[in-house]
């Protein structure tokens, strides 16, 4: 049946009723908003105007990505010294390096234009040979939204692991997975086993210590390398309350991004072993990532690990708040496990099956009637649908707790604006 009748608490001057949803609340005036809301989330949603109103303030939680660099990290980028990078150089980039090397507690670091890039150039320099082997989770980053570079440019094969809901998977299932034949000329030669954290599908959850620890005895057992896709790792020692170097120690390499929480414009950092980053360098030349006076952006970079790290407890703060407001509605209208809500990252659902991901979306980015005399201005909240038909928010630098106290508003007048309707229908 997928007629249900809910009501919500939302605020004092909006109507608090019960009401039955037809499968399609929105009609032909949502129409175009609702496919825009369809695309994937790493692509803009071009058609979320202001719908007309005079005064509209717009509260992006598409992805972190969306920081943009504040007065301080563009003064930063303008005053910095620069020379060639590729020819190493560039004092500002290898005092980053050198930075970043110290933090994450390994011997040298490499910054690169991309987190994808970063990737792409630890499993080249891992699976030295083509058609070697590696072992990813299911629901990974590096599988999932990679493009399949590994295979397409380095020749590599992946095997995958299912992904449980905390990100981590089932070790002897991982075991499992590991080729025994080589060099049997049947069957590829395991090298790496990849690892996410935080893991961004299955909502920013923070991969357990043990669970890294483990990983990194099996692997050491078969003499295979681990790689840590740390785009957010900073985001999961905030949580932990530990410095980045107590996850990485289980790992030989990781690629950490600077351009997401942290609010560099760009780049991403990869370490591990002073060999290991030594071949980094040839790969990234021959994929077109060595950059000449790369300095600039590297200032940035400087601030984003010096500066940017100890806020991040706000972004994940924000989130939360968020979350118990949607589990406030009652009867409970959305599904949000606040167990997992661990940073800035939240996965949620809506009960009903009759108000779907993509409509609720449309609506939340779309300036409605009555909205300014409701909330004394309109608000845009931009999000997306997500992974096995549940929703994606993340909060970030350029995202405050008022923004986040206005997407509550938003998202409460939404359910009430909903409400409304279907009683003027009846």
């Amino acid at each position: 049946m997928f007629l249900k009748t809910f009501s919500c608490r939302v605020l004092g001057s909006f109507p608090r009723c019960g009401v039955i949803f037809p499968r399609n609340p929105l009609g032909a005036r949502y129409a175009a908003l609702v496919q825009c809301s369809e695309r994937a989330y790493y692509n803009r949603p071009g058609c979320s105007g202001s719908g007309g109103a005079a005064h509209v303030r717009v509260v992006d939680l598409r992805s972190d990505t969306v920081t943009k660099p504040g007065p301080a990290m563009r003064q930063a980028m303008a005053e910095a010294e620069v020379g060639d990078d590729v020819m190493g150089e560039d004092p500002t980039v290898n005092e980053l390096q050198k930075i970043a090397a110290e933090m994450f507690g390994m011997e040298a670091s490499l910054f690169v234009p991309s987190g994808t890039m970063s990737n792409l150039i630890a499993v080249m320099v891992h699976c030295r040979e083509r058609g070697d082997e590696m072992i990813v989770g299911d629901l990974s980053h590096l599988h999932i939204y990679e493009q399949g570079g590994s295979a397409q440019l380095a020749g590599v094969h992946a095997t995958t692991v299912t992904t449980r809901p905390d990100g981590t998977f089932n070790l002897m299932q991982l075991e499992a997975k590991i080729r025994h034949g080589y060099p049997d000329p049947h069957y590829p030669r395991t090298r790496l086993i990849c690892v996410e954290n935080t893991h961004n599908i299955q909502g920013g959850r923070v991969l357990p210590l043990p669970f890294l620890q483990e990983v990194r005895a099996l692997a050491d057992c078969y003499g295979l390398s681990v790689h840590l896709d740390g785009a957010r790792v900073m985001n999961a020692a905030v949580a932990l309350d530990v410095p980045p170097s107590t996850i990485l120690q289980h790992a030989h390499t990781v690629s950490v991004c600077l351009s997401k929480g942290l609010g560099s414009p760009v780049g991403t950092l990869l370490a591990g072993p002073q060999d290991f980053i030594s071949r980094a360098v040839r790969c990234r030349k021959a994929l077109g990532g060595g950059m000449r006076q790369a300095g600039v952006l590297a200032a940035a970079g400087k601030l984003s690990l010096q500066q940017m790290v100890g806020r991040l407890g706000e972004d994940h703060h924000n989130a939360r708040t968020f979350a118990l407001a949607l589990l406030d509605c009652e009867p409970s209208l959305f599904v949000v496990d606040m167990s997992a809500v661990e940073t800035n990252i939240l996965r949620f659902r809506i009960k009903d099956s009759a108000l779907s991901p993509q409509e609720f979306c449309a609506r939340m980015g779309q300036v409605g009637v009555g909205e300014e005399a409701a909330l004394g201005q309109g608000v845009q909240v931009l999000m997306y649908p997500h992974h096995e038909n549940s929703i994606r928010a993340v909060w970030h630098l350029g995202i405050s707790l008022e923004d986040t106290q206005l997407a509550i508003k938003k998202m409460q007048f939404v359910v009430a604006q909903l409400l409304n309707e279907q009683v003027k229908a009846q």
